[in-house]
């Protein structure tokens, strides 16, 4: 028998978004099941530099929202694990969870990371973009939560010694994946988001360019948390002169399967091209760009500032990147308004890449997904949490590519309307009437 953790919502991603539902929830006094599949809540957005256009601290605005739900007595959290099928009980639903082996007691392990500092194997840190390393052993990340350690168990050589040095004996090598449900009212889908590859174009160098980058990357050089506390270029270390970005790297471009505007490109590539004029004052900064969306409050004045900076933006279409003798990226750029084509050099480039589902939950969730692979809402405009499954609400990046803004606001609409249902669904009310939505009945999907 199976253990079952009861709750009255469960939130799956521990994002921005799904934070922030999370949060809304639970302060309204209803029990939450916070549900993670990486081994620590924060999401994208804990990676990021700043965001646009106030240019707050990411880690300010996001590690505080994680401490709030990590640390709520109403939300019970789940990381490290995986849903593998829910079925329909009621008016609510059972999620069937597999948590996977951290091979450390999570209850004895106190985050000192002395085991880290004992291993001998050293890994590419994913948290950093393969620019950093971590240890066979570690913490995700400096402000990870839970502050609990895991064992890449690919990768050990079992040494014994992170056995000898956890004075808490939390390693534990016999861990196996254990099987628990979750039964709730209602669920909030906030499974994020994922980037268009680096290396998808071979006009682009397919990745084997040392010196072309994307956007998270140069995020993670900008952070305060990262890896170098330097914009160093990736071939010599070197502090990069010049450093141009290309704008629909990964969007806009049928040959990706990527044929629309992924938002947040244009923003996020000014906002990087403001900070590192700061981090490297004599560094030219160039932006080839189609076309520049700034689309949201205060975007288009961020825009105007950028260029009264110096930062230089170019109207053209990147045809073909290469490399020089000394691996200096050469841009071939066809001018728009001039209608001719040139060669640029400079020390680095910067794909603007896009953003791709971060999940197909049509097989666990049941819910439909659009041809773009993300979640498809029947209502958009009058509700633009709901989807087609009764009590199932999606949020942020999981609908459709926006900015933390928006994730935010869908996260409030969502809470309120999971709240709506458990209330009336607590009260026996017919789903019909617990919802405004006509004929919801019709598009309801039930669970073998």
């Amino acid at each position: 028998m199976l253990n079952t953790v009861h709750a009255d919502a469960l939130v799956v991603g521990g994002g921005i978004a799904g934070l922030q539902a999370t949060v809304d929830l639970a302060d309204q006094g209803y029990q939450v099941a916070l549900l993670e599949r990486q081994a620590s809540i924060g999401g994208k957005m804990i990676m990021l530099s700043k965001v646009f256009p106030t240019l707050d601290c990411c880690s300010c605005i996001t590690t505080p929202r994680m401490a709030a739900a990590a640390h709520h007595e109403n939300v019970q959290m789940f990381t490290y694990c995986d849903i593998q099928s829910i079925d329909r009980k009621g008016d609510g639903f059972v999620a069937h969870v597999l948590k996977k082996p951290r091979y450390v007691n999570e209850s004895a392990c106190t985050g000192c990371r002395e085991c880290e500092y004992a291993c001998p194997v050293h890994l590419p840190d994913l948290f950093d973009y393969g620019l950093g390393a971590h240890s066979a052993v570690y913490v995700p990340f400096s402000t990870a939560m839970p502050q609990k350690a895991l064992i890449d168990i690919d990768h050990c050589i079992f040494c014994g010694k992170c056995e000898k040095a956890c004075v808490a004996d939390a390693i534990d090598f016999t861990q196996t994946a254990e099987e628990f449900d979750i039964e709730v009212g209602t669920i909030i889908l906030a499974t994020g988001f994922e980037t268009t590859p680096r290396d998808a174009k071979k006009e682009y160098g397919n990745g084997r360019l040392l010196n072309v980058v994307d956007g998270m990357m140069v995020e993670r050089y900008l952070a305060p948390t990262g890896p170098y506390g330097h914009v160093l270029r990736p071939s010599d270390g070197m502090q990069p002169d010049s450093i141009a970005y290309v704008q629909c790297a990964g969007s806009r471009d049928e040959t990706l399967g990527v044929p629309y505007c992924s938002r947040v490109c244009c923003m996020y590539a000014i906002k990087q091209a403001m900070l590192l004029s700061g981090a490297l004052p004599m560094a030219d900064i160039t932006i080839y760009y189609m076309d520049m969306r700034t689309f949201g409050k205060g975007y288009e004045q961020f825009y105007q500032n950028a260029r009264a900076m110096g930062v230089e933006f170019v109207k053209g279409k990147v045809a073909r990147l290469s490399e020089d003798e000394n691996q200096n990226p050469i841009v071939r750029v066809e001018l728009v308004e001039e209608g001719r084509v040139i060669e640029r050099q400079h020390d680095m480039v910067v794909l603007s890449v896009g953003m791709v589902a971060g999940d197909n939950p049509r097989p666990v969730f049941g819910v439909p997904v659009s041809d773009d692979g993300f979640i498809a809402l029947p209502d958009p405009l009058i509700s633009p949490t709901r989807t087609n499954v009764v009590g199932i609400y999606a949020v942020g990046t999981a609908t459709g590519p926006m900015d933390i803004v928006d994730s935010i606001v869908t996260s409030g609409a969502a809470a309120a309307e999971a709240a709506a249902y458990l209330e009336a669904t607590h009260r026996h009310v017919p789903v019909e009437t617990a919802v405004t939505e006509p004929a919801v009945a019709e598009r309801s999907v039930s669970y073998a």
